[in-house]
C-alpha cells in the first residue's frame, strides 16, 4: 500500500525537530524541547494552506489523514512517557507544574471550541461520521 503525503509529514517533522533542538540549545537543555509539537503545528499550518489554495491531491490528503490517525498519537504517547520519567526524576516541582498545565488546558477547551463557528463544527462532525 502506497502512503501519500509522507513527504509533507517528514519535512514538517525534520523542521520541527530542528527547531526543538535549537530551542533546547538556546535555553541550555541537552535535548529537544517541543520538537514534535512544532512539527505537528507546522503540519497543520502547511496542510491548511495547501487545502485553501487547492494545491494538494486527494490521495495526499488521505495519506496525511492516515498519519494523523495512526502515527502522530503514537509519537505523542512516546514523548509523554519520556516527559513523565524525566518529571519523576526532577522532583515534585516538575510533577506539580505538569499537573497544573494539564488542568489549565482542560479548562481552555470549552473556550477554544466557542471560537470555532457552528457551521465549521457541524461539517467536521459529518466528515468524522463517514
Amino acid at each position: 500500500m502506497v502512503i501519500f503525503g509522507g513527504m509533507i509529514l517528514s519535512i514538517c517533522m525534520f523542521l520541527g525537530l530542528f527547531v526543538g533542538d535549537l530551542l533546547g540549545k538556546a535555553i541550555g537543555v541537552k535535548g529537544n524541547v517541543g520538537g514534535i509539537g512544532f512539527a505537528m503545528l507546522l503540519l497543520v499550518v502547511v496542510v491548511e494552506y495547501l487545502l485553501k489554495n487547492e494545491k494538494i491531491s486527494q490521495k495526499a490528503q488521505d495519506g496525511i489523514y492516515y498519519w494523523r490517525y495512526m502515527y502522530i498519537p503514537l509519537v505523542v504517547a512516546m514523548a509523554c512517557r519520556q516527559n513523565v520519567v524525566a518529571a519523576l526524576k526532577g522532583g515534585p516541582v516538575a510533577i506539580i507544574s505538569g499537573i497544573l498545565v494539564v488542568i489549565v488546558l482542560f479548562l481552555l477547551v470549552p473556550l477554544v471550541t466557542k471560537l470555532i463557528p457552528k457551521s465549521k463544527m457541524e461539517s467536521v462532525d459529518k466528515e468524522e461520521a463517514m
